[in-house]
Formats: structure tokens, sequence, C-alpha cells
């Protein structure tokens, strides 16, 4: 019997579905499961970081140095301080690239409030400015009552004075005395130097230099000990005996915004203002500097101070 081509086809296909039914099914490839995402780890302290800016005296003087620690151990927060003039500290918060703000300009306060950088000014403390000059005392300023009169007096002897020149809170005060005067003055004026330069720079220079300046109290008692040459030729040797009012320097505190500014740590900038306006930080605010220089350096002012101390 012959078996026909076809049907040794139809055999081979039978025989090749009976092969692939018996095999085992090929294994699928183990498949892995999905990354997750990781969130970064917190601090193991969960330390905070708190940006200050704030005006050079209150670090020149050592005032920061001595009150911080308590707050950063209180809150487990460590505080970032840039020192520079009032005008560069308010325009650091005016971008939010500080949390809270420490300077003395009620003018360039109160216009961050109104600009929305901040909801409210907060007072802190105050001390106040003085004029120094050489001890021998070129335009015979010492004893005047007023630092109009002493300007006044420089000005017409084109005695040396140095500006800070940098838009900081001495420097705007120093310029409200020359406008009452009618004068402003520039750096095309012989007698005129302005700096640039922080207080601390300002009174070396003027120390080296022979030449009168408007400085803080506080910072000019923290260095007294490098200017030999310089005297309070305005103001006395206290705040009691300074007789020209408008003299005073208050300092004032702002937290910034997060209406305005997102990004700011505006809670625990608000942490801040409550602690260092409290009645126990104004208490050793008031006591800073008594030890070294017999005097305070600044002078608590806070309305929970003012409470507490209504005489």
């Amino acid at each position: 019997m012959k078996i026909r081509p076809l049907s040794i086809v139809v055999c081979l296909m039978i025989v090749a579905m009976i092969v692939s039914a018996c095999a085992p099914a090929a294994t699928p490839a183990p498949t892995q499961p999905p990354a997750q995402p990781t969130e970064a780890a917190p601090a193991p302290s969960g330390e905070q970081v708190l940006r200050l800016a704030t005006t050079t005296s209150t670090a020149d003087s050592g005032l920061l140095d001595a009150i911080l620690p308590e707050f950063q151990n209180k809150y487990n927060a460590r505080v970032d301080v840039v020192a520079v003039g009032t005008g560069q500290s308010l325009e650091i918060g005016s971008k939010g690239d500080a949390d809270v703000v420490l300077v003395h300009s009620r003018k360039g306060e109160d216009q961050f409030v109104a600009d929305g950088h901040a909801k409210e000014r907060f007072d802190v403390m105050y001390n106040d400015f003085i004029v120094l000059g050489p001890k021998d005392d070129p335009a015979k300023v010492s004893g005047m009552a007023t630092g109009k009169e002493a300007f006044k007096a420089i000005m017409d002897a084109n005695a040396t004075f140095a500006s800070r020149g940098d838009k900081s809170g001495t420097n705007t005060k120093e310029l409200s005395v020359w406008s009452s005067l009618g004068i402003t003055p520039t750096n095309e004026m012989a007698w005129y130097k302005a700096l640039g330069q922080g207080m601390g720079e300002t009174m070396i220079f003027a120390n080296e230099q022979g030449a009168y300046t408007l400085a803080d109290r506080g910072t000019y008692l923290s260095m007294k000990d490098k200017l030999p040459n310089l005297a309070v030729v305005v103001g006395g040797n206290t705040i009691d005996e300074n007789k020209d009012k408008s003299l005073l320097n208050p300092y004032g505190l702002l937290a910034v915004d997060p209406d305005k500014h997102p990004g700011v740590k505006y809670d625990l900038a608000m942490q801040f203002v409550k602690w260092m306006t409290s009645v126990d930080e104004q208490q050793k605010i008031g006591e800073y500097g008594k030890d070294k220089f017999g005097q305070s350096l600044f002078y608590p002012s806070s309305a929970e101070w003012k409470a507490a101390h209504p005489d």
C-alpha cells in the first residue's frame, strides 16, 4: 500500500501538535516591584534654621553673641546671621531671603510693613547716636547740645567727616541731620568722606584720619579700646547725658510675611519675636554691657517690658 504525500504532511502536523502540548510551559521572567520614592532623612537633631538680617551694631556690639545661644538651645534652631546696614537688611527681607529682620530705621521699617513685607513692626530696644571727633577737636564741637549744631561747625571748619555711606540706619540718621541744615553732602566736598563701610570700619577710619563721625553709642563703647584718638563730642558719657533727644535710636523687629514670601519660616520668626520681646529677655538685653562698660549698650522697649514696668 502506498502512502500519499498529503497523508505524510498531515501526520507530521499531528505529531508536532502532540509534542508541543506535552512540552512544559515557559516560565515567565520575574517582574520587579515598582521603585518607591524615598524621602530625605531628617537631620538627626531636627534642627531648624532661622535667617536673621540685622544691622551691624547688634553684631559688632557683641549683643547677638551674648543672647542668641539661649534661643538656639530653647528652640533647637540655628540662627544664621547676616549683619549689614539697615538698608541692606530690609532689602534682603523684601526679597524673602530672611525670615526676620532686626534694624533701626523707623521710616524704612514702616515702609517695609506698608509694602506688605511684614504684618507689623515690634519695638524691641533702643540706644542713642553720638558725635565722635578727634581729641584736639579742630571744629570746636565739644559740649554742643545738638548734632545739628555740631554738623554745622564741622562743615564751617572744613573738618573731615567720615560717613558710613551705606544706607544704614546710622547713615540715614546722619543724612537727616545734614538735611535739617539744608545740606546734601557729597564726596565732591573735600572734607566729606562717604566710605560705604560698616560702623566699626568707619570709626577706625575716623580714629586714624582725625575725622568726626556719627555713631551708635553701643558699638562705640564695645570698640572704645581700639579708638584711642576719638572722644564723644556730642551726647555725653551716657544716654541720660545726651541733650539731643532727636538722637535716640530705636530698633524694631519684623517677621517677614509668608503671604508675600511663601518660603519664609514665619512661625519660627514669630517665636523669635516673642522670645526677644519677652520680659525675661528684655531684662538680659538691658543688662548687657553693664559689667564691662558701666552702662547698658541697649535699653529694653518692647510692649511686654513697658507693661511690666509702667513707670
